[in-house]
């Protein structure tokens, strides 16, 4: 990591990047530079941007189910509450989500609240507040203050015309209104959501619309559940986001599905012959030149291949590059073959 830039400006550039990052959905990648910001010299960044890195650390161990880190962040944002207004309101928001993850609506619905009028024009990108609050509303029992709430968020969003903002205020809107047009309202944020532009948002409203379709009113919907649930398990899995991951697996199951292992999870399901060839397969050997750089029969390395496709729930190198992802092939480095010889 490179050391920290002199001056605003260059807090500013990094905490922009870690941003992105974590808006494209590369959690893991946002959550290491949030962190590296947070470690170099914090008394460099004022209030709006310390507020900013400490909400964009909230929401990375949130996503990821940390809930032990999230709640020592929550309470580093706290005397940030009393700080200039975009500072506060920011600071709100990201109780107001820790807040919910907690179980606690109530007192999320006041953060939100509180956020919304500290800075009732914000951008929606950092203070979304009117769909936190319609959630909070929604779990409080208030179920047509949350629909009033969701729908002004969608016209501000509209204003707005970014399409994650938008297409996060549409999935608000389908979580909160009950009404007959939540698969048309998902599908039309998904559709703001090309492959790659949003990976976590679009696996989260891959999984609402399979949930609605499986376990609400909306069977006869023409909905692909098992290739919603399938795309979304790839973002969720290589970001370790495991309450998503949790939602995605409870839905397969009632579909009579395997889930996928990424990752470290993945790479935990095998043995040691069996990541020494995975380790290979990934670099791009063939199952000969594999043979002979171990000493093995090719036999041998189909066995094994075999067994790992079977582990991980896949059927092709693409996919086992793709599920055990780009840290297996930079750490745990291949043994030593000759003491360690592949049996078939």
């Amino acid at each position: 990591m490179e050391s920290l830039e002199v001056g605003a400006y260059g807090v500013e550039v990094r905490l922009d990047r870690a941003r992105a990052e974590v808006r494209a959905g590369r959690v893991r990648e946002g959550l290491a530079l949030l962190e590296a910001l947070r470690l170099e010299d914090a008394a460099r960044v004022d209030a709006t941007d310390r507020a900013l890195l400490l909400a964009g650390l909230v929401e990375c161990r949130l996503a990821r189910g940390e809930m032990s880190e999230a709640m020592i962040l929550g309470d580093d944002l706290s005397p940030l509450l009393e700080a200039e207004p975009l500072a506060a309101a920011i600071g709100h928001h990201a109780k107001g989500e820790l807040a919910s993850a907690l179980g606690d609506p109530e007192l999320a619905l006041s953060h939100f609240l509180s956020a919304g009028e500290l800075v009732p024009d914000a951008d929606l990108d950092l203070v979304p507040w009117p769909g936190g609050a319609a959630l909070a509303q929604l779990r409080n029992g208030g179920a047509r203050a949350a629909v009033e709430l969701a729908r002004r968020h969608v016209d501000l969003a509209r204003l707005d015309a970014r399409p994650h903002v938008l297409a996060y205020a549409l999935r608000v809107l389908a979580v909160v209104d009950t009404g007959a047009g939540r698969v048309p309202t998902l599908q039309a944020a998904r559709a703001l959501l090309p492959d790659g532009t949003a990976d976590r948002l679009a696996a989260q409203i891959d999984t609402d619309l399979a949930g609605l379709v499986l376990l609400g009113p909306h069977a006869g919907d023409d909905v692909d559940t098992l290739a919603l649930l399938r795309a979304a398990e790839v973002p969720a899995g290589r970001q370790e986001l495991w309450p998503l991951q949790a939602r995605i697996r409870r839905l397969l199951a009632v579909l009579g599905e395997t889930p996928r292992r990424f990752g470290s999870e993945a790479a935990a399901a095998l043995t040691s012959a069996e990541r020494r060839v995975a380790r290979l397969a990934i670099s791009g050997l063939l199952n000969r030149q594999i043979a002979g750089e171990l000493g093995v029969s090719v036999k041998a390395v189909e066995w094994h291949l075999s067994h790992v496709y079977r582990k991980l729930a896949i059927s092709s190198r693409a996919q086992l590059a793709q599920t055990l992802g780009p840290a297996f092939t930079s750490s745990d480095q291949p043994e030593d073959s000759s003491s360690r010889p592949l049996a078939p």
